[in-house]
């Protein structure tokens, strides 16, 4: 049997949040032989060609890397056996056909950001905080046919404190997902591994964790102050919750904080005294907007904003 650090490892994924790993893997002295990420794409006015954050990193490391456009073809599942991998690592990557995830000798394992079957999908930090959880973690599972319900091989519960946003909830769980992938990959290793069947964990009513779109963005301020906050949270920094303050303005919102209050006005009127502070009514109280963009315009604050917008109060939210 193989030490962990002889083992053969072909590492996937794209974003930041599967740099972490990854790093930690190399710097480690654990043995990358490729990392497959997605392909370059030109992106912004100039057509300026983007590269994947794990991208960056593998050639920052000196990574042979391989992108394949489709991973069910000839030519890359070729390059990929030839890999002669004993385990696969993917993490935030694309759905794998089981003629590459089942290639290493050992299987291949995912790192997923919620502790499973809870949040299975493609936005688990997000869905998580919009639900107003209060606990999250880390999983990392087998890879099967099905979509994130393969054996779980470890988990690492995270609390989600009332000040996190989708973006420091990412960094705590990819801080303690990396440590789970370092700790996995020893336990596969080492034949230490007893995954468990996701049928067999008791966890209630099962939470999806779909993508996130447009719609899922817009502030109904009919809604009550605890699922606005949730919402704002679960979208900051990134893709932002938004409501329109005219026909043509609308208005990302990244940080605000809830008044509950009997007195409510309709919702989404405005309260404002021009100068601090911008309080929107909702179903019962106040949202407190501390942080927001107008369209076209930079990220600021309340009252940056009210140095040049006149007589907000005579507008509405929706």
């Amino acid at each position: 049997m193989k030490s962990a650090k002889d083992l053969r490892i072909v590492y996937m994924g794209t974003p930041d949040f599967a740099v972490a790993p990854l790093r930690a893997l190399v710097e480690g002295g654990y043995n990358v032989v490729a990392v497959v990420t997605t392909p370059d794409k030109p992106s912004g006015r100039g057509l300026k060609v983007n590269e994947s954050a794990v991208k960056r990193y593998a050639v920052e490391a000196g990574l042979p890397i391989l992108q394949p456009v489709k991973l069910r073809d000839e030519e890359f599942v070729e390059a990929f056996r030839a890999l002669d991998a004993d385990l696969g690592i993917v993490i935030a990557f694309r759905m794998l056909p089981e003629i590459i995830w089942s290639a290493p000798k050992m299987g291949t394992f995912n790192l997923h950001a919620s502790l499973l079957p809870q949040y299975r999908g493609a936005a688990p930090i997000n869905r998580a905080i919009m639900n107003g959880e209060t606990v999250t973690g880390v999983t990392t599972f087998l890879l099967n046919p099905q979509i994130d319900e393969g054996a779980i091989i470890g988990q690492v519960k995270v609390d989600i404190e009332p000040a996190d946003n989708v973006g420091t909830l990412h960094d705590k769980l990819m801080n303690v997902g990396t440590d789970l992938v370092l700790e996995t990959v020893a336990k596969l290793a080492a034949g230490e591994a007893q995954p468990i069947e996701q049928s067999e964990v008791e966890c209630g009513e099962l939470k999806p964790a779909p993508k996130i779109f447009k719609e899922d963005c817009h502030i109904d301020f009919g809604r009550s102050g605890e699922e606005i906050i949730n919402q704002v949270r679960g979208l900051s920094p990134y893709p932002a919750a938004w409501a329109s303050l005219t026909d043509t303005l609308t208005v990302k919102i990244f940080d605000a904080s809830f008044e509950p209050s009997d007195n409510v006005r309709s919702a989404g009127e405005v309260v404002s005294d021009d100068k601090r502070y911008i309080k929107v009514a909702c179903a019962d109280g106040y949202i407190s907007i501390k942080e927001l963009q107008l369209s076209g315009k930079k990220r600021m604050s309340a009252e940056e904003l009210l140095r040049g917008f006149r007589n907000i109060c005579s507008y509405m939210f929706n």
